[in-house]
């Protein structure tokens, strides 16, 4: 007897149900909900979207402000730097040392996320080698000021998430095929025109799914903005682990919690209309009519 088609995709689903879909429903059913007393977490007994209107104060908007701000920002700082460094690897490298540039990038995931961060707390800070060296050699006058900042929030995710933007891009450049660059700089395209019209089109799935990758964890990360952005550097998901954690008020981080997810998907939704409405006119351009001769 054969077994169904999605017989393979059985172990997907049942993973993607217990550890997705099941924890996000258990956080949307705890925000309806309210603490109950000093010592309680949760209760549901009564059922309100008071909690809603709670997490909507001026602290979390402005919160919210400086988590878009950096989750956007970085991204875009992820995306500029990283596609340059995957183009190269994947296209002017040479192929017997693309392996060797892959172990490259992944190296910084050998190590503890939270200890990556702890390092550039060391490196930014006013008395750390960075601020010598810049002193020494007569750039600056005096320490350097960037810690606790959201410029050394910036920079903490840039480093943390970039691997995560290269990957995905590598593999889309890579896909595209040196045969596909040749036949379009045999029919007079430029090395630019070829990149525009041939390479990034045909690589924007890579492109979508680094941008993805980086963005949706970025607006998430709290330990970046705990241990280099300071009270300059608040993000969302410091205010919702300090609920889970520290305040001990499910109900409340759990409208935050969803709250932030609803936020991302607006954002992701409202950035693909705009890179829609933005390459229409370029598709009605490049699209092909047949017709008869006249």
């Amino acid at each position: 007897m054969r077994s169904p088609r999605f017989g393979l995709a059985v172990p997907a689903w049942v993973w993607l149900a217990l550890f997705f879909i099941a924890p996000i429903a258990m956080v949307v059913w705890f925000s309806f909900g309210y603490k109950p007393g000093i010592f309680g977490t949760h209760a549901n007994d009564v059922l309100s979207f008071d909690r809603y209107a709670e997490a909507m104060s001026p602290t979390f908007f402005a919160t919210f402000q400086n988590t878009l701000w950096v989750g956007i920002l970085g991204t875009l700082l992820c995306l500029l730097i990283g596609a340059p460094v995957a183009y190269w690897m994947a296209v002017k490298a040479p192929p017997a040392r693309r392996g060797l540039l892959i172990a490259l990038v992944m190296v910084p995931f050998w190590t503890n996320f939270l200890v990556r961060t702890l390092g550039w707390q060391v490196i930014l800070s006013p008395e750390g080698w960075l601020s010598s060296l810049l002193q020494g050699v007569g750039l600056i006058d005096g320490p350097i000021d960037v810690l606790y900042t959201r410029t050394a929030v910036l920079i903490g995710v840039v480093y943390n998430y970039l691997p995560l933007m290269i990957l995905p891009l590598y593999v889309a450049f890579d896909r595209v095929g040196t045969p596909l660059r040749e036949a379009s700089k045999d029919l007079g395209a430029n090395g630019m025109r070829t990149f525009l019209q041939v390479t990034v089109p045909l690589a924007r799935p890579g492109i979508i799914a680094g941008v993805l990758l980086v963005f949706i964890p970025l607006m998430g990360d709290y330990i970046t903005a705990t241990v280099l952005g300071g009270a300059q550097g608040n993000m969302i998901g410091q205010l919702v682990a300090s609920q889970f954690g520290t305040a001990q008020n499910w109900a409340l981080g759990s409208a935050m919690a969803v709250l932030l997810i609803l936020v991302i998907m607006l954002t992701i939704g409202v950035a693909a209309g705009i890179l829609w409405l933005i390459s229409l006119p370029f598709r009605n351009r490049s699209r092909l009519v047949l017709g008869e001769a006249s």
